[in-house]
């Protein structure tokens, strides 16, 4: 959520590499976009707009060529969309723009109020604003009025910050939001994230918390607590082109189709003999045979991808696992202890409320072990071990290849940890293996050969305000992500529910014509679900039923078989299928697939 790109540099123009970066950005999620920029002349202009970047760049037609420059697209939290509410913020002296939360942004407004300061915007950002100039005025001079700022500041900021008097320079903070330095040749760069900065370099420093930098193009400086440090520089594994579409027609849709590379790339390090071989991330195995109680915390796709956890480390390894969402989890007291593990997983390791989620774990004792997919992010460095997920950029709002790739890791580690805790024998080790790193990608490639039946049931999808998905098992896990896919991008309200509780209520939702997507692939269980597919298509649902059995049914209207898998790995091409057929009724119905109105790609803010 929210974008921040900067550029100071002695060739390129500014506002070409801010207006690029932003477009880069646009995935995050964000209603409006600004950028504060510098002249030939040293002036320092501002133009900003709700809408999309397309309206910013008729707005910015004929600014001429500048130098150093800021930009950001907002996704609003205080105050509505809106031109005055868009950033930069600031005065006469400065601009400033600004992603995260202050908390105590009203009591600081009402003291600058008191002051003499007056407010154009709905925003917390210019409050933080008019305080930097209040500072700048009392003659602190540039980087102490950012300290002393920054010191009154509340809540979670990444800062871009530029000085009408100091044309060369681009000020930056950070507290619990991701901001990083990207480094150039003859230039320097700021950006909330280094997708905006790949069709730049891949070269970086990720700030952490409580840093500030000066960032001329010849120089950059961070200091922290006023002592200059330095920061280890980084290198994308990726370049522009793995963040462009590649000829299709949404990131959504590319991403999908990345899935099986991506599964292969994420456990090829982890894999040795056809066994598991976590060593080269530094796991301490012996504090995994120790391990009492599982907890998986997460938010969003990245829950549901927990909730597979859940199922293979409660059946293969014996352990008792709890899936908690995470700005739920730090506020039930959880009881945890020294003996438990903690797994935070998120696609950017910058989620607020997981990060929120791993600090309290850390204060209760527990061992705690990030998953994510962003080398360097907060949770990462954070967490007591972490697995990086080698999904490459996930542009669209709507997490998939991350999913397949979470579960994917999830999978691997409980079968190493059954091993420990001789669960399973390595005969089976290997086997289990084998299905998930050979059998599971093949899979999911068959499956993305079939988008086009899938695209010819979405079509009927598409014509529907409701719909509901059911499932046994983790089938019932696939189904609450098969859900939040669907309903994200194409607006249609859609629930998951536990087949077995239909009779409980929710059948009273069933009515003619109304769809229902069944999913079975667990053989325990094929009985159940065709009573259950009978008790919604007696009260006029049409059904669409995705399973590894087709021959076990009878009763549905609709039936896509998955190629013969093992049943414990079904889950994965079946994901696939969830998530071609959101993309393809999401397309039916016209919405804008990778960009999803109200919701954002980050959540940096709690």
């Amino acid at each position: 959520m929210c974008g921040i790109i900067g550029y100071v540099g002695k060739e390129a123009n500014a506002l070409d590499v801010l207006l690029k970066g932003l477009s880069s950005l646009e995935y995050r999620g964000y209603d409006s976009v600004g950028v504060a920029m510098f002249d030939r002349m040293h002036r320092l202009s501002t133009v900003k707009c709700a809408g999309r970047v397309a309206e910013l760049e008729k707005r910015v037609q004929g600014s001429g060529d500048s130098y150093c420059g800021i930009g950001h697209t907002r996704w609003a939290t205080h105050g509505a969309p809106s031109d005055i509410n868009s950033h930069p913020h600031g005065s006469a002296n400065l601009q400033i723009v600004h992603n995260g939360i202050i908390e105590n942004y009203a009591c600081l407004k009402k003291e600058l109020t008191e002051l003499g300061y007056t407010f154009v915007s709905d925003t917390d950002t210019e409050v933080a604003a008019k305080l930097l100039d209040y500072y700048y005025m009392k003659r602190r001079g540039h980087f102490d009025a950012v300290c002393e700022t920054i010191e009154r500041l509340e809540g979670s900021y990444a800062l871009a910050i530029v000085f009408a008097d100091d044309s060369g320079t681009i000020y930056a903070a950070r507290k619990d939001s991701p901001l990083i330095i990207g480094i150039g040749e003859d230039a320097n760069y700021i950006a909330s994230d280094i997708t905006a900065l790949l069709f730049k370099t891949r070269d970086y420093y990720s700030l952490e918390d409580g840093d500030i930098a000066c960032v001329k193009a010849d120089c950059i400086s961070i200091y922290n607590k006023g002592i200059e440090v330095k920061r280890e520089k980084q290198t994308a594994k990726w370049d522009h082109v793995a963040a462009e579409k590649g000829g299709y027609d949404h990131f959504m849709l590319k991403e999908i189709h990345e899935e099986p590379e991506a599964i292969i790339r994420t456990l090829r390090p982890r894999i040795k003999d056809m066994l598991p071989d976590f060593s080269a991330d530094k796991l301490d195995e012996d504090a995994l045979k120790r391990i009492s109680r599982l907890h998986i915390v997460a938010c969003g796709t990245a829950m549901h991808a927990g909730l597979i956890g859940k199922f293979m480390f409660e059946k293969y390894a014996g352990l008792p696992v709890s899936v908690e969402i995470a700005s739920e989890f730090r506020y039930n007291d959880p009881i945890i202890d020294e003996n438990d593990l903690v797994i935070i997983v998120s696609q950017s390791g910058e989620t607020a409320d997981s990060l929120a989620a791993l600090r309290l774990a850390k204060e209760k004792g527990a061992s705690t072990l990030g998953i994510v997919n962003v080398i360097g992010s907060t949770i990462a460095n954070e967490a007591h071990s972490v697995l990086y997920t080698y999904a490459g950029p996930e542009i669209a709002v709507a997490s998939t290849k991350a999913y397949s790739v979470q579960t994917s890791l999830l999978t691997l580690l409980a079968i190493r940890v059954s091993l420990l805790r001789s669960r399973i024998d390595e005969k089976e080790a290997r086997e289990f293996t084998h299905e998930l790193y050979v059998d599971a990608p093949r899979a999911i490639k068959e499956m993305l050969e079939r988008a086009s039946e899938i695209k010819a049931l979405a079509g009927n999808f598409a014509k529907s305000e409701d719909l509901f998905f059911i499932g046994r098992g983790k089938d019932y896990y696939l189904s609450c992500e098969g859900s939040l896919k669907l309903k994200e991008i194409s607006y249609i309200h859609s629930e998951a529910y536990a087949a077995g509780e239909l009779k409980h209520g929710t059948i009273s939702l069933i009515d003619d014509g109304v769809p229902v997507i069944a999913l079975a692939t667990e053989s325990r269980l094929y009985g159940k679900m065709e009573s259950n597919i009978r008790e919604v298509k007696s009260r006029g649902a049409e059904v669409t039923l995705i399973t590894n059995a087709e021959s076990e049914f009878k009763s549905a209207d609709h039936v896509i078989d998955i190629l013969p898998i093992s049943e414990r790995l079904a889950f994965l091409p079946v994901a696939t299928v969830l998530q071609l057929i959101a993309y393809f009724t999401s397309t039916e119905r016209g919405c804008d697939v990778d960009k999803p109105r109200n919701l954002a790609k980050s959540v940096t803010v709690e």
